[in-house]
């Protein structure tokens, strides 16, 4: 066999091996194991710049904070208690509604450690779009806002505190910057997202000196 052939053979065979990984991979993604019915989705954010280890059920422990702010979304039986672990001690027994997404915020009152709770389950279902999820857990934020940078549209305003809002987006190319009324935080470049990817915008710090964070969303492998 001449150079050139074997290069062309070499070729087909690699291609060949690319695309039977991707048709693996998206057969296992349509036969991998999925909750049942009722189950919901729970993770841990942390809008602080101090790290802490977060641990939700039976799932892995995760440190969150400042460059990662929450965890994964960790698999439960609504109407069922689970326990939350912060940097290994229990920290509080919560129960969720059946078939919802919460994001559990963690706060100090003097000693005592307790949760606020977001709902994530409301928001546009679009498969074939993106979903954007902003949080406003910035410190006497009473109206956070998101805008595309440096002077496009406004993306999500009048957020209250400990609230989110979600909207649905073609997955695009841009810069985005967060803030409390006059201030901006520092621009942050969107990723490139894929339909049906969720991702999610942290706005932390001040009104004086907002910051934002983004992370895409993902969710513990269900295991039977």
């Amino acid at each position: 066999m001449t150079r050139t052939r074997y290069r062309y053979a070499l070729a087909l065979t690699l291609a060949a091996c690319a695309a039977n990984a991707a048709a693996e991979g998206v057969l296992a993604q349509l036969y991998a194991a999925r909750p049942p019915a009722g189950s919901s989705f729970v993770r841990v954010v942390n809008p602080h710049v101090k790290p802490l280890q977060a641990q939700i059920a039976q799932g892995p422990a995760q440190e969150i904070g400042p460059d990662r702010q929450a965890t994964t979304y960790a698999i439960v039986k609504g109407n069922q208690s689970f326990d939350v672990r912060i940097d290994g001690k229990l920290a509080g027994t919560l129960q969720v509604a059946p078939d919802t997404f919460n994001t559990l915020v963690p706060r100090r009152d003097g000693g005592r450690l307790s949760f606020s709770v977001i709902d994530d389950s409301s928001g546009a279902q679009d498969a074939l779009k993106a979903e954007l999820r902003f949080y406003n857990l910035a410190a006497d934020c009473p109206a956070g806002q998101l805008s595309v940078s440096p002077s496009g549209p406004v993306l999500f305003k009048d957020v209250e505190p400990g609230a989110s809002a979600a909207r649905a987006i073609n997955p695009v190319s841009a810069t985005l910057a967060a803030g409390c009324g006059a201030a901006a935080s520092p621009t942050l470049p969107l990723p490139a997202l894929q339909p049906g990817d969720h991702y999610s915008l942290f706005l932390t710090g001040t009104p004086q000196a907002p910051v934002l964070h983004g992370q895409v969303s993902g969710t513990d492998p269900y295991k039977k």
